[in-house]
C-alpha cells in the first residue's frame, strides 16, 4: 500500500504536474489562445441543439453529457471537499488556473479524436487517445499502454469507487444493507449500457441536465440564504493561494506549494482534460466539422470546474463548515446543505447516487472501446457483462487499495495521451487555421 502511495506520489506530483502545464501553456501559445477567443461561440454550440450532420452514433450533445456524465461524478462533490481540506481554500484557485489549460486540452482532444476515428465492423465509430496515438504518431505500443490503463481505471475508478460510494450514502441516510443497493444499481446499469452508445448517449442527454440542474439550484438557494459571505470566500481562495492570509502566512513555501498541487492534481481529475477519457465519447459524435465538436467538447471543462466545483467550494465556505475538522469528503458537504435547506442531507445523497450512477455510464463506455481495440469486438458482450458485476461487487469491497489503484491507473492513461497530444500539435495548428480561415471568408460575406 505504501508504495503505491510512493508511486502515485512520484507520477502526479513529479511528473504528470509538470507535463499537464508544459502542454496546456504550449498548445495556447500555439493555438493562439484559443480557448478564450471561442469560449463563448463554444458555449453557444453546446446549448443550442444544432445538429451538425455528418457521420457517428449520437448527436453532439449526446456526446458531451455523456463525456459530462463521467466527468461531473462524485469527485465534484467530495473530490472538491478533500482539496479544500488539504490544501486550504487556495488550492481552488489553482484549480481554476489548471483548468483553463485543461480547456484548450480538452479542445486539442476531441479535435484529434475526431479525425483519426474509424468504424468498426458494427458500424459503430472507434477514436479516442488509442486511434490518434497509433494512426497519429505510429505507436502502436503506446496505444495499447494506453488502452490498457483506460481499461483498468474504467473498472476502479468509473465502476467500483462509484458503486460502493452510492451504496454507502444511501446506507448512512436510509439503512438500506449495501448489498441491496448494488444489486438494484446493478440492473439499472445493465438496463442502459447493454443498449450500446446510442442507448448510452440518449440517457445521458436527460440525465446529466437534471442531475446538473437540480444540484446548482439547490447550491443557489444555500447561497442565496449566506450571501454576505460570499465575497469573504472569493478573498479567501485569493489571499491562501498566494500565502497572504494570516492563517496560513507562517507555512510560506511549503503551503504554497501544498496548495499549488492539490490544486492541479484536483482539477485534472476533476475535468478529466488530459486523461484521454472524454476523446472516446467525442470520437462518436455526429458531425461535419472536427472543429465544431472540439469546441463544444471544450465546455466540459468549464461546467465542471468552473460550475460545479466552484459552486460545491462556496457551499462550503459561506456556511462555515469547513472549520468542523471532524469532518470531509461528502459528510461535509451535506453538512453544508443541511444548515440551510431542510433534508439537505437526502439532497446531497440523492446528488451523490445519480452523479455515482451516470460515471459508471459513461466509464463503462470508455472501458468498453479500450477493450474493443485490445481484443476486437468478439469481447464486448463479455466484457458488459463483467462491468456489470462489478457495478454490484463494488458496493461490498473496501476500497483503500482500490482508490490508489485508481489514481495510478488515471496517470498512467494520462502519460501516453498528454505526449500524444504534445506531438501532434502541429496537426492540431494545421486543422485550426484551415477553420479560421474559413470562418473569416463566411464573416467577410456576411458583412458584403
Amino acid at each position: 500500500m505504501n508504495n503505491l502511495h510512493l508511486l502515485n506520489s512520484l507520477l502526479w506530483k513529479g511528473v504528470l504536474i509538470y507535463l499537464f502545464l508544459f502542454v496546456g501553456i504550449y498548445l495556447t501559445i500555439r493555438l493562439k489562445g484559443l480557448q478564450f477567443r471561442y469560449f463563448f461561440t463554444s458555449l453557444y454550440l453546446s446549448f443550442s441543439r444544432k445538429e451538425s450532420g455528418g457521420k457517428g452514433d449520437i448527436t453532439p450533445f449526446q456526446s458531451l453529457m455523456t463525456s459530462l456524465a463521467a466527468t461531473i461524478g462524485i469527485g465534484s462533490i467530495t473530490g472538491m471537499a478533500t482539496a479544500l481540506i488539504a490544501g486550504g481554500f487556495g488550492a481552488i484557485f489553482w484549480m481554476w488556473v489548471v483548468s483553463l489549460l485543461g480547456l484548450i486540452i480538452k479542445y486539442s482532444e476531441a479535435l484529434l479524436a475526431i479525425k483519426y476515428r474509424e468504424i468498426d465492423h458494427r458500424n459503430e465509430m472507434c477514436g479516442g487517445p488509442m486511434q490518434y496515438i497509433e494512426k497519429g504518431l505510429g505507436y502502436k505500443k503506446l496505444a495499447v499502454t494506453f488502452a490498457f490503463f483506460g481499461a483498468c481505471a474504467a473498472f476502479f475508478g468509473g465502476n467500483v469507487t462509484q458503486s460502493h460510494s452510492i451504496a454507502e450514502a444511501v446506507y448512512e441516510l436510509t439503512e438500506t444493507p449495501m448489498y441491496i443497493t448494488g444489486m438494484i444499481l446493478a440492473f439499472c446499469t445493465a438496463i442502459v449500457i447493454l443498449g450500446g452508445i446510442k442507448t448510452l448517449g440518449k440517457v445521458n442527454a436527460y440525465l446529466v441536465p437534471i442531475m446538473g440542474l437540480t444540484y446548482f439550484f439547490g447550491g443557489i438557494i444555500v447561497l442565496v440564504f449566506h450571501m454576505e459571505n460570499i465575497s469573504g470566500v472569493f478573498n479567501k481562495i485569493v489571499l491562501e493561494a498566494f500565502n497572504l492570509s494570516s492563517a496560513v502566512r507562517g507555512i510560506s513555501a511549503v503551503g504554497f506549494m501544498h496548495a499549488l498541487q492539490m490544486g492541479i492534481v484536483r482539477g485534472i481529475c476533476s475535468n478529466e482534460a488530459g486523461l484521454g477519457s472524454a476523446p472516446i465519447a467525442a470520437a462518436a459524435a455526429k458531425t461535419k466539422s472536427s472543429i465544431r465538436l472540439a469546441l463544444i467538447n471544450m465546455t466540459g471543462v468549464f461546467l465542471s470546474s468552473f460550475v460545479v466545483c466552484t459552486l460545491t467550494v462556496l457551499i462550503i465556505g459561506v456556511t462555515g463548515v469547513s472549520e468542523n475538522t471532524s469532518l470531509n469528503g461528502a459528510p461535509l458537504v451535506m453538512r453544508a446543505f443541511e444548515t440551510t435547506i431542510p433534508y439537505g442531507s437526502l439532497a446531497v445523497t440523492l446528488g451523490i447516487l445519480l452523479f455515482g450512477y451516470s460515471t459508471i455510464l459513461g466509464w463503462s463506455y470508455y472501458g468498453e472501446k479500450c477493450i474493443e481495440y485490445l481484443f476486437g469486438e468478439r469481447v464486448i458482450k463479455a466484457y458488459r457483462v463483467l462491468f456489470i458485476g462489478f457495478v454490484f461487487f463494488g458496493s461490498l469491497l473496501k476500497l483503500e487499495v482500490v482508490w490508489a489503484l485508481v489514481d495510478l491507473t488515471n496517470g498512467l492513461m494520462a502519460l501516453p495521451n498528454l505526449l500524444a497530444v504534445f506531438l501532434l500539435t502541429p496537426v492540431l495548428v494545421r486543422e485550426t487555421q484551415r477553420f479560421e480561415g474559413y470562418f473569416s471568408k463566411v464573416k467577410k460575406r456576411r458583412l458584403n
